[in-house]
C-alpha cells in the first residue's frame, strides 16, 4: 500500500481547528496567509499520498482564501509546482497569479508556483472538493531553460488531451491506493511527472522538445486510455489503435515491448476484466451473459466463454453463480484476482 496520512478537523477541538489547518497547509504546500469567512465553523478532510518526492492530497473543505506573499516567499520557499484538480461537486475557485486571473470549476486544473505570489479564494458559501499535487520543480522532465511563467494561474481543462489523462491518473491513484505496494511509488511518480510535463509543454507549445522517453511514455498512457474507452468496439485491434495514434503497427509493438505486454493481449485482458466486473455486479445480474460479452467487445459467445475460462478457471455463467452465492453468504467460487499486470490507468 502507498504511504498515506489522513487528517480531518473533526479530530481537533473546535476552537483549534482553523489554526491547525493553517499549520497543516504550511507543511503540505508552503506557508500562506489563510482566512475563512467562517473560521469558527471551518472543516476540512485531507489525505496525503506520497509518491517518492512528489505527493498527492485529495481534500474537501469549506470556503477559504490562500495568499502567498513576497514576505512569506523570502522566509521560506520549497520551490514546488503545485497543481489543483477540481472534482465534480466542487465549488468555484478564483486564482490571481503571475499576471493571470482565472475562475475554475469542476474538472478544471490550475498550477501555482510557490516562488511567486498568488491569491486563491473560493466563493464564500461554497465547499471545495479536489486533489492537490506537489512536485519539486527541479524534477520536471522539461527542456533545459524552459520557462513556466505563462502557465501558473491559467484555467486548464481536465476534460481533454493531456489534462484528461492527468486527471484520470490522479483520481485513479487516489481512489485505489490499496492496489499498489510502496515499491510502486517510484513508477507512479515517474508517470505523474511525465503527464504534468506533457500538459505543460502542450500549453507552452513546446511538445516537440520534450525528452524522447517522456514523449514515448505519454503516448503509451494515451494509448492505454484510448483502449479503455473503446473496449466495446469489436473493431478495436492493434492496427486500429496504431492508425488512431498515427504510428505504424511495428512502432506500436516496439513501444509496448517495454510494457511487457502486446497491444492485442492488453485489449483481450481488459475486455475480460471489464466482463468480470460486470458479471459480479449485482445490479447487472439480470443482464444475459451474451449481452455483457457483446458490450465488452466480444463478437462470439463461444469465444468469450473459452477466453474467460482460460483466464479465470471457470465459465462466465459459473463465475456469476459463484458471485451470487458469495453475496448471499454462501461462498462457492472464489473471485479471481485482478491480473498483476496493467493495474495503472486500468479503471474504466
Amino acid at each position: 500500500m502507498l504511504t498515506e496520512v489522513a487528517f480531518q478537523t473533526d479530530t481537533v477541538p473546535r476552537p483549534d481547528r482553523f489554526a491547525f489547518w493553517r499549520e497543516c497547509m504550511a507543511r503540505t504546500m508552503a506557508p500562506m496567509e489563510i482566512s475563512s469567512p467562517r473560521p469558527d465553523d471551518f472543516w476540512a478532510r485531507q489525505r496525503l499520498l506520497y509518491l517518492e518526492d512528489s505527493w498527492l492530497w485529495p481534500v474537501s473543505l469549506s470556503a477559504s482564501r490562500y495568499r502567498r506573499t513576497p514576505r512569506l516567499i523570502r522566509q521560506s520557499d520549497p520551490e514546488l509546482l503545485h497543481m489543483t484538480l477540481l472534482l465534480p461537486g466542487s465549488g468555484t475557485i478564483h486564482v490571481d497569479h503571475g499576471g493571470h486571473r482565472s475562475t475554475n470549476g469542476a474538472c478544471d486544473i490550475y498550477f501555482l508556483d510557490t516562488s511567486r505570489p498568488y491569491d486563491v479564494r473560493s466563493d464564500d458559501h461554497e465547499h471545495l472538493v479536489g486533489v492537490g499535487v506537489e512536485i519539486p520543480r527541479s524534477r520536471l522532465p522539461l527542456p533545459r531553460g524552459e520557462s513556466l511563467d505563462d502557465v501558473p494561474g491559467r484555467r486548464l481543462s481536465g476534460r481533454r488531451g493531456f489534462g484528461a489523462l492527468l486527471a484520470q491518473f490522479v483520481t485513479h491513484v487516489c481512489e485505489g491506493t490499496t492496489s499498489y505496494r510502496s515499491t510502486d511509488a517510484p513508477r507512479l511518480n515517474g508517470m505523474l511527472l511525465d503527464l504534468v510535463a506533457g500538459l505543460l509543454s502542450h500549453e507552452l507549445g513546446t511538445d516537440d522538445v520534450l525528452p524522447p522517453e517522456t514523449r514515448t511514455r505519454n503516448l503509451v498512457l494515451a494509448i492505454r486510455s484510448f483502449i479503455l474507452r473503446n473496449l466495446h468496439d469489436p473493431r478495436l485491434t492493434a492496427e486500429s489503435v496504431a492508425e488512431a495514434h498515427h504510428v505504424s503497427p511495428r512502432h506500436l509493438h516496439r513501444m509496448f515491448q517495454h510494457e511487457g505486454v502486446t497491444v492485442a493481449a492488453l485489449i483481450r485482458r481488459q475486455r475480460l476484466e471489464r466482463a468480470r466486473r460486470e458479471l459480479s455486479d449485482p445490479a447487472l445480474h439480470g443482464t444475459p451473459v451474451h449481452a455483457i460479452a457483446t458490450r465488452c467487445g466480444f463478437t462470439a459467445a463461444a469465444h468469450f466463454s473459452r477466453a474467460f475460462r482460460t483466464a479465470y478457471g471457470v465459465s462466465p455463467r459459473e463465475f456469476r453463480q459463484g458471485e451470487r452465492a458469495r453475496t448471499a453468504g454462501r461462498e462457492v467460487v472464489t473471485t479471481p484476482a485482478l491480473p498483476a499486470q496493467d493495474r495503472v490507468l486500468d479503471s474504466p
